[in-house]
């Protein structure tokens, strides 16, 4: 309440930063009448003079007025777009790594060229990022005209592209690509044997478009690069059969409390917590999966409890966790044969990713596919880990206020609210709750026909494939002509939305489909004229090497279906004129009728989805409506604000086919999409915890890599301070001195008795990893000694033996292959790290029924283990290395 009285008298946080910003924008206004003076070849040298600048001293925030001045003028001369005001405080924004919130249809693709240009100056590549290929392509190619221009050099990212491609495009001065390109050329490239092979070349500044849909939703599923597990996939076959003979106990909502427990135990073999989305054996369950796995358990063992038998306890509560919370068509669909995974925030399909820990094949074997085996994890990393790599990071998107404690929390972003350029005209109806589904979806079906009667364009989102199919059916039913956009048909996605504006058009939507692409009331002239070149069979298809984005004074360029094509453009452009006119008409029956209409059919668990759907009316300053169905038994109402919503659901007085429309239903409403979204925010947050555990021990590997690359090798200084840097001969030579201590140390140091010293053993040790003459070795007499006289005695012959091979071997040769061979071992132990770290995170939950932090246990187990590792890595390039054998060619020459 203060909060909100105090916001009347003085404004906003929001307010009061952009109030800070109006200056600036004054500044950039001032020079707009000098720099239209200049001539193109003027305004392209305006970047050699900029960057002049810089390298004298001058910061980029000092030069920010006039490199968005200069920006503005090349985008009104090659784009024909000159940027708004508002869209000069969004540049300003993203510049000082912030998060823009700029509504939908306001420019956020014009948006980030100010940033993108002002920061590719200092030499050092900036990388755009969007959420797929094809808007990669787009925006760098569209875009591109401006950069380029302007003498700036643009470079794409995409899925086909090879190695040398690839880094011809991060040598380019502004580089866009999708999120997931971007991470696996940072893990791809921490896997390389020549640093020339690298692709990226450092993490400088990025723009993230869609941040909420990369930085959030997707936050959940790490990258991985795996390689084939030696693990059978039988066994998933087998638990899949005994999961129909368990039978379903009480699905409950939510922690349960501990008197009640008792009763809920003896409701059946498995209880579902639909609101922590888990599932949990009972012990009658345990016990009838213990006797249908018998002959799986380990003999003479405590039942599927017992830590032996923990892999096929892992096996069933994935295989329960299959058949009780992951829906055919809701979550996943079978595609080819397989089972691909359904974003659950977009409704698009995610070919190529897989649930981690069994999940994915547990969810196969449930749908009688092929399961794929298990990978073994070789290299992975999370996307809040990988951006926040760089120097600099900004995002845009429509909706990102109602996350901004993760935004600020996990990425030190903060976020801003850009006005728009014009007055919001939608009109927000308030929500309207029935009784059942069925009284719902009379209703949207009532709502739809009365706007198509009206002509009023309809967009109706869903929240899946199989509810946007039970509507289609609905509307097939009442013979209401419609289209249907989901991940079955996401191929016409682009064509279907840009449509969804027209006079009288019905559109069902999963989720944000078709996010990206802008809905004009009266229909998409451009849109249209492609689709009469397709019909009319004058467009010619291109192969993909000719593809193009960018229209030139000859053709007019498009993409279709996966496809490229190109027509004439005197052809095209007779098409545009006559659907334009067609458009521009029907644009002002549609605005005088109300404009787009949005009726969404449930709430999402995420405010900011439900704001994405309601974002599709009303672009820049065209009339619009929203309007949210809704009913008791929707998965959020039922799971997350049952009790409450139904109280005040019956005080409110509730008839069948009788919806409630009240402000404090609503509220109540908004208050569980709070709770969904903390709960959703504290899963993110405690993987990230886990992965931060990790993520330092991978950078630590990594820089290990680079360093071997690079041959110079950095010591570990104390705290705070940066070790000596040696050569990678200095290096080995210095790993072989500590392995000879350590040696010595655990056959002969203070911890062992002196009378019960093993010579013979130590002798043999030394001799085997240093690839030493037995006999020789066995031949020095080490009695009496303390180890550091030991040390003295056996150190010249192990070093000369080393000496010895660089006699034989060309120096430049011994030094790549004693490189390729450490970078070998590093990664083999790596590899088995990786494994050993998901087998502890696998069991580590466990924990806290000893009353111990998982997390605190899992940090320190998982620094016992990294330790070890880093052990076994300096002994085994010192084997490896000293007892490399030089082979010699007929000509008497040595290589290794």
């Amino acid at each position: 309440m203060v909060n909100t009285i105090l916001a009347k008298v003085i404004g906003t946080q929001n307010e009061r930063d952009l109030k800070k910003l109006r200056p600036i924008v004054v500044e950039i206004n001032a020079k707009e009448a000098d720099i239209q003076k200049l001539s193109d070849p003027q305004l392209r040298d305006k970047t050699l003079e900029l960057r002049a600048r810089l390298a004298n001293g001058e910061t980029l925030d000092e030069l920010l007025a006039d490199a968005f001045a200069v920006v503005r003028e090349a985008g009104r001369r090659v784009l024909k777009m000159r940027h708004f005001d508002v869209q000069l405080i969004g540049g300003v924004v993203l510049h000082r790594g912030r998060i823009a919130e700029m509504k939908t249809g306001e420019g956020k693709t014009l948006v980030a060229t100010l940033p993108a240009y002002l920061n590719a100056l200092a030499g050092k590549g900036v990388h755009v990022v969007t959420v797929n290929d094809y808007l990669a392509r787009r925006d760098s190619e569209w875009m591109g005209r401006l950069y380029r221009f302007l003498g700036l050099s643009v470079g794409v990212i995409q899925h086909e592209l090879n190695d040398q491609e690839r880094q011809v495009a991060y040598g380019a001065d502004i580089t866009y690509g999708t999120n997931n390109e971007f991470g696996f050329d940072y893990l791809r490239d921490n896997m390389k044997f020549d640093l020339a092979h690298y692709v990226q070349r450092g993490h400088h500044f990025a723009i993230v478009d869609e941040v909420d849909s990369i930085l959030i939703d997707e936050a959940r599923t790490p990258l991985i690069i795996s390689g084939p597990a030696e693990e059978s996939t039988d066994l998933y076959y087998e638990v899949d059969r005994i999961i129909p003979s368990l039978k379903s106990g009480r699905v409950v909502q939510g922690n349960v409390k501990a008197e009640d427990r008792e009763e809920l135990e003896k409701t059946g073999d498995y209880i579902i917590d639909e609101k922590h989305k888990t599932v949990t054996l009972t012990e009658s369950g345990m016990a009838r999966a213990e006797k249908l796995l018998a002959h799986r358990l380990v003999p003479d063992s405590g039942g599927l409890y017992d830590p032996v038998n923990m892999p096929l306890l892992h096996h069933v509560q994935q295989g329960l966790r299959a058949h009780t919370l992951f829906r055919l068509d809701v979550d996943y669909m079978i595609k080819d044969g397989g089972v691909v995974i359904v974003d659950e925030f977009t409704g698009r399909l995610m070919p190529g990713r897989r649930w981690s820990d069994g999940l994915h094949q547990a969810v196969e074997a449930k749908e009688k596919v092929k399961i794929e085996r298990e990978n073994q994890t070789l290299a992975t990393v999370t996307f809040q880990n990988y951006f926040r790599k760089y120097s600099k990071l900004s995002g845009m998107t429509g909706t990102a206020d109602t996350e901004a404690e993760e935004f600020n929390k996990i990425y030190k972003l903060d976020v801003m609210v850009i006005p728009t350029n014009r007055v919001l005209e939608r009109v927000e109806e308030p929500d309207t709750v029935y009784r059942t589904e069925k009284e719902k979806y009379d209703a949207i079906v009532n709502d739809i026909i009365e706007k198509q009667q009206s002509g009023r364009p309809a967009l109706v989102g869903t929240v899946s494939i199989a509810k946007s199919e039970r509507l289609s059916h609905l509307l097939k039913l009442r013979g209401i002509k419609h289209v249907v956009l989901n991940a079955k048909y996401h191929a016409q996605e682009a064509e279907i939305v840009a449509q969804a504006g027209r006079k009288g058009t019905v559109t069902i939507a999963t989720n944000m489909a078709g996010r990206g692409t802008d809905i004009l009331l009266g229909g998409n002239p451009e849109f249209m004229g492609r689709q009469q070149t397709l019909g009319d069979e004058i467009a010619e298809k291109l192969p993909k090497s000719e593809a193009k984005f960018v229209d030139d004074e000859e053709f007019v360029y498009f993409f279709h279906l996966d496809n490229f094509y190109r027509v004439s453009r005197p052809e095209y452009e007779r098409i545009f004129a006559a659907h334009k006119a067609q458009t521009d008409a029907e644009h002002d029956e549609v605005v005088d009728i109300g404009g787009l209409h949005i009726i969404a059919t449930e709430r999402h668990e995420a405010r900011r989805i439900d704001n994405q759907l309601r974002g599709r009316a009303g672009r820049q300053g065209d009339p619009g409506s929203s309007r949210f169905y809704l009913s008791l038994e929707d998965d959020l109402m039922r799971i997350f604000g049952s009790d409450r919503i139904s109280g005040l659901m019956q005080k409110l007085g509730m008839e069948d086919g009788v919806p409630i429309e009240h402000g404090m239903v609503t509220r109540a409403i908004e208050r569980a999409q709070k709770q969904v979204e903390a709960q959703n925010f504290a899963v993110r947050k405690h993987l990230l915890e886990y992965d931060d555990v990790m993520n330092k021990q991978r950078e630590s590997v990594y820089a290990l890599r680079r360093q071997l690359l690079e041959g110079k090798i950095q010591f570990e200084g104390e705290e705070g301070q940066e070790g000596e840097v040696i050569e990678s001969r200095a290096y080995l030579v210095d790993l072989s001195e500590q392995i000879l201590e350590s040696t010595l140390d655990r056959y002969a140091g203070q911890a062992v008795d002196p009378d019960e010293r093993d010579y013979p053993a130590l002798k043999n040790a030394v001799a085997e990893i240093y690839g030493l003459d037995p006999a020789d070795v066995e031949a020095i007499d080490l009695e009496g000694m303390t180890t550091d006289q030991m040390a003295d005695v056996l150190w010249p012959p192990i070093i000369a033996k080393y000496e010895a091979k660089e006699q034989l071997i060309p120096v430049d040769i011994l030094r790549r292959v004693e490189r390729d061979i450490m970078l070998q071992i590093v990664d083999a132990q790596w590899k088995d790290h990786l494994y050993s770290l998901d087998h502890l995170k696998e069991g580590i939950g466990l924990r806290g029924y000893g009353q111990r932090d998982p997390l605190v246990e899992y940090k320190k187990e998982s620094y016992a283990l990294f330790m070890a590792m880093k052990d076994r890595i300096d002994e085994e390039i010192v084997r490896y290395l000293w007892r490399l054998t030089p082979v010699l060619s007929e000509d008497g020459q040595a290589s290794a």
